[in-house]
C-alpha cells in the first residue's frame, strides 16, 4: 500500500439470528454505494468457497454432535481464510467492508452460549486474525424470543422453498442459550464502547436503518 493510500473501513453487524442484521447490512450498502463509496458485503461463517463449506458443517442441523471446541475451531478456520481472501485485500484497496458477523459472534455464541468463556476466543483471534479489529461494530439488540422465532420461521421457509440443506442447528438451542448469547454481546459493547454501538432493533426496519445510517456517517465522517 502506498504511503498516501487510505486503508478502507471495516464495519461489522452483530446480534441474534432474526435481529435483521442481513437486511440492514444490505440497506446500508445501498446508501453508501449511492454516495460513491466502494463497498464489499460479506458474511461469517462463509464469505469464501472454503468458508461456505465450513458454514454448511457448522449450521446444518445434521451436524448435531459437533463439540463446542470443534465448533470454535471451525469458526476461526473460516475466519482466517475470509480475512486473507476477502477482507484484507478489500481494505488494502480502500474499500468499505460490511460483514455480517465477526469475532464478536464467536465470543457471544461459543464463549457465552456454549460457556467456553471469552479468553480462548480472544486468544485465537490474536493468533489467527492478525489483530484485525472492526472500525465500527453495529450490535443490533433485539428481544430473544421474537428473534429466535423469526429466525426459525425464516429457515423453515428457506428449507421448504429451496429444497436445500437447512441452517437451523443454532435455532434449535434453548431460550437460556440465546439469553447467554445476548448478555455476552452486551458485555462486549460495555467493554469496547469506542468500537461497538448498540442499536435497538425492536422498531421498524426504516427506524433501525435511519439510526444505522446516521451513526455510520458520523463514524466515517461522510457528508449527508
Amino acid at each position: 500500500m502506498s504511503a498516501h493510500a487510505q486503508r478502507g473501513k471495516f464495519i461489522t453487524f452483530e446480534g441474534l439470528d432474526g435481529s435483521g442484521k442481513s437486511t440492514q447490512l444490505e440497506k446500508l450498502a445501498k446508501v453508501l454505494r449511492a454516495g460513491g463509496c466502494s463497498v464489499v458485503t460479506t458474511r461469517e461463517p462463509g464469505g469464501t468457497t472454503t468458508g461456505e463449506k465450513i458454514r454448511h458443517v457448522l449450521l446444518d442441523s445434521g451436524t448435531a454432535g459437533l463439540s463446542s471446541q470443534a465448533e470454535l475451531a471451525l469458526m476461526f478456520a473460516s475466519r482466517a481464510q475470509h480475512i486473507k481472501e476477502v477482507i484484507q485485500p478489500a481494505l488494502h484497496e480502500g474499500k468499505i467492508v460490511l460483514c455480517d458477523r465477526f469475532t464478536d459472534s464467536t465470543e457471544a455464541y461459543q464463549g457465552g452460549g456454549r460457556k467456553l468463556g471469552s479468553d480462548p476466543v480472544l486468544q485465537l483471534h490474536d493468533i489467527l486474525c492478525g489483530g484485525l479489529r472492526p472500525d465500527l461494530t453495529i450490535l443490533m439488540d433485539s428481544d430473544v424470543a421474537a428473534s429466535v422465532e423469526r429466525a426459525r420461521r425464516r429457515n423453515k421457509t428457506r428449507h421448504s422453498s429451496r429444497g436445500k440443506s437447512d441452517e437451523n442447528r443454532f435455532e434449535q438451542e434453548s431460550r437460556a442459550f440465546f439469553s447467554r448469547v445476548r448478555h455476552a454481546f452486551l458485555a462486549i459493547a460495555e467493554r469496547e464502547p469506542q468500537r461497538v454501538v448498540v442499536v435497538n432493533a425492536r422498531g421498524t426496519r426504516a427506524q433501525t436503518h435511519a439510526k444505522i445510517v446516521e451513526l455510520v456517517r458520523k463514524k466515517l465522517k461522510l457528508a449527508k
